[in-house]
C-alpha cells in the first residue's frame, strides 16, 4: 500500500507543479525537458517572452540531476536514509518556489530576473524528484513522464485483451500501476489549473503538502 500511496503522491505533485508553473511562468515546464524544447521553438518563431527561461532550464535540470546522483551516492556510503532526505530537499525547493511565486509574482515576462529565480526553484524541485525516482524508486511508474506511462499502459491493455502474455498477473499489475499514475498526474493538473484560476500562486501550497507527505512516507523503516 505504501508503494501505491507514494506513486500517487509523486504523480499528483508532478502534474500539479508542472501545470501551475506553466500557467504562472508563461509556458515554462518545470518537469518536462521535451516540453521546453517545443515551447522554446514556438517562442523563437513567435517572438514571445520566455526564451531565456527555457534555454536555462535544461542545463539547470541536468545540473540538479547530477548533484542528486552525487548526493545519493554520498548518503548511501554513510548509510543515511537517502530517499527521505532527498525528498525533503525537494520539499525545501517547493517551499522556495511557493514563497518566491507569491512574493514576486505574477510574471508577465518569464525572462525577468524575479521570474527566472522563481522558475528555477520549481525546475530544481522537479529535477530532484525525477532523479530520486530513477535512482531509488525504479519500481514505481515515473511521476512526470506520462508519454512513457501511457504507451506502456496501452501496450499492456492490448496484451491483456488478447491474452497474449504468459505472465498475465504481472502485466495486469503493471497496467494498474501505470494507469493509476496517469490518473493521479491528470488530477494534479486539473486541480492546479482550477486553483490557479481561483487563487493564483497560492495554489503552490498544495504540492508543498503532498511533497512533505511523500518524504514522511519514505521515512518509514519498512522497505518500499
Amino acid at each position: 500500500m505504501r508503494n501505491h500511496a507514494l506513486a500517487a503522491l509523486l504523480s499528483f505533485t508532478g502534474g500539479f507543479v508542472d501545470t501551475a508553473g506553466f500557467l504562472g511562468l508563461q509556458g515554462l515546464f518545470t518537469a518536462h525537458v521535451t516540453g521546453n524544447f517545443v515551447t522554446l521553438g514556438a517562442t523563437l518563431v513567435l517572438g514571445t517572452h520566455g526564451a531565456i527561461a527555457k534555454l536555462l532550464a535544461l542545463p539547470e535540470f541536468v545540473l540538479v540531476v547530477a548533484l542528486v546522483s552525487i548526493a545519493a551516492g554520498w548518503l548511501a556510503g554513510r548509510q543515511w536514509p537517502a530517499v527521505p532526505l532527498l525528498l525533503s530537499a525537494k520539499v525545501a525547493l517547493l517551499v522556495a518556489f511557493f514563497a518566491l511565486a507569491v512574493a514576486l509574482g505574477p510574471f508577465p515576462d518569464s525572462d525577468a530576473p524575479a521570474a527566472l529565480v522563481t522558475g528555477f526553484a520549481g525546475v530544481a524541485a522537479m529535477g530532484v524528484q525525477n532523479a530520486v525516482q530513477r535512482i531509488h524508486l525504479g519500481s514505481l511508474p515515473p511521476g512526470t513522464l506520462m508519454t512513457g506511462n501511457t504507451t506502456q499502459a496501452v501496450l499492456d491493455a492490448v496484451a491483456l485483451v488478447r491474452g497474449a502474455m504468459p505472465d498475465q498477473a504481472a502485466v495486469r499489475s503493471r497496467f494498474n500501476r501505470m494507469f493509476a499514475a496517469i490518473v493521479w498526474f491528470a488530477a494534479g493538473c486539473a486541480l492546479a489549473a482550477t486553483l490557479y484560476a481561483w487563487i493564483g500562486f497560492w495554489c503552490l501550497a498544495v504540492p508543498v503538502l503532498t511533497g512533505a507527505a511523500s518524504a514522511v512516507l519514505t521515512s518509514k523503516r519498512q522497505p518500499l
